[in-house]
Order: C-alpha cells, then structure tokens, then sequence
C-alpha cells in the first residue's frame, strides 16, 4: 500500500525541481542568469526558500542542471540520428537539419548557453566548456568511421571534430538570434552550415596525420 504514496512524493518532487528550472530559465532570459536571486526563482517557481535548497545549494547548482539539460537534448537527438542509414549516408545535411531542428524546439535552453558560455558565472562557463568538449569527443568517434578519417590519429580527428562543433554553436547562436517568422533567414542559416561543413570534409582526403 505505500508504494503509490511513495511514487507520487518521487513525482512531486521532481515537479518541483523543474519548476525551479523552468522558473530560472524563465528569469534568465530577461535579466540574465548571473543577476538571479535563489528567492526570486523561489518565488517565480511557487515554492518557498525550504523547498529551493531540498533539491539545489546554490544557483550556480541550477545552472549547471541547466546546462546539462541542453546538451542531454542536442546528443540524444545527434545519437538517435546516427541510428538511421540515411543519416549516417548524408550526414552533413543531416546536421545542419538536426541542429536547427534542435535549436528551435529547445530555444530558451540554447539562449541561456549562448548568453552564459561568454558572460555566466565562471561554475556555469566552465560547465558549458566541458560539454562542448565532451560533445567533440562523441563527434569525433562518429567521424572516425567515414572514408579516409580511419587512418588519421586520435588527435587529428578531434580536431575535425572541434571544426564542426565550433561551426554548429555558431550557427546555433544564429538561430537563437532569428526573428520568429524568418524561413529565409533558416534556410540561408543552414545552407551556409552546410557549405563550411563540406568544404571542412573537402580537407579529409588530402590530409595526413
């Protein structure tokens, strides 16, 4: 008979949690992150102080949850990707398709990263930095598969890697930054995604580790 009770504390507990999320979230997009107060999120979020430090410490707690959300969505969309032939067989377009998609369906979160990679708290910066780098790492184990990047070193594939992931925060930064209602500026947005990432592959065949 306790086990019901005992989920539906588990359920309100995490209710709770992401609604101190969505309320930081929220109040970062209008004052920044680093202006935030615990008891302003509090409030927003409808719980009291108490309630706040049950599932966080500090601020810079909630941020690094934040951010970590982010990056959870763009690799499970990259890792679910990769499980369909098609894909993996144009992969470039893929990516660009991917990433926009991604950006759009998730904007507050990918505005919160690109406000906070250059001006955040130097916790929430740093975090945002290890994920990038982490995020080059299971790139560069995709790209270890295509022709000709099979014989190159570890090094030099991460550095490709590093390529693309640098293109796509800038192109994710556009996207952030595009008025609502602009298909143009999403196409022209992704084209150019496109076209550096090519000419990025052009280089594959010629070079040597």
């Amino acid at each position: 008979m306790s086990e019901p009770v005992a989920l539906s504390r588990r359920e309100q507990k995490e209710r709770t949690r992401q609604a101190i999320l969505d309320a930081a979230l929220r109040q970062s997009g209008e004052v920044g992150f680093a202006q935030l107060s615990l008891r302003q999120v509090a409030k927003q979020a409808g719980v009291v102080p108490t309630a706040f430090y049950r599932h966080f410490d500090t601020m810079d707690d909630v941020g690094l949850a934040l951010v970590e959300d982010c990056f959870q969505t763009l690799r499970r969309m990259i890792r679910e990707a990769q499980k369909d032939p098609d894909t993996m067989a144009n992969i470039i377009d893929a990516s660009a398709e991917i990433l926009v998609r991604a950006v759009k369906e998730n904007q507050a979160h990918f505005a919160f990263v690109a406000r906070e990679r250059q001006s955040g708290s130097p916790v929430v910066r740093e975090a945002i930095q290890r994920e990038l780098e982490l995020f080059i790492s299971e790139l560069a184990v995709v790209l270890a598969r295509l022709p000709n990047v099979e014989r190159w070193s570890g090094e030099d594939v991460a550095m490709a890697a590093g390529l693309f992931v640098r293109n796509m925060v800038y192109r994710a930064e556009q996207v952030v930054a595009m008025p609502e209602g602009r298909p143009d500026l999403e196409e022209e947005i992704k084209r150019k995604a496109r076209r550096e990432m090519r000419l990025i592959v052009l280089g594959f065949e010629q070079w040597e580790s």
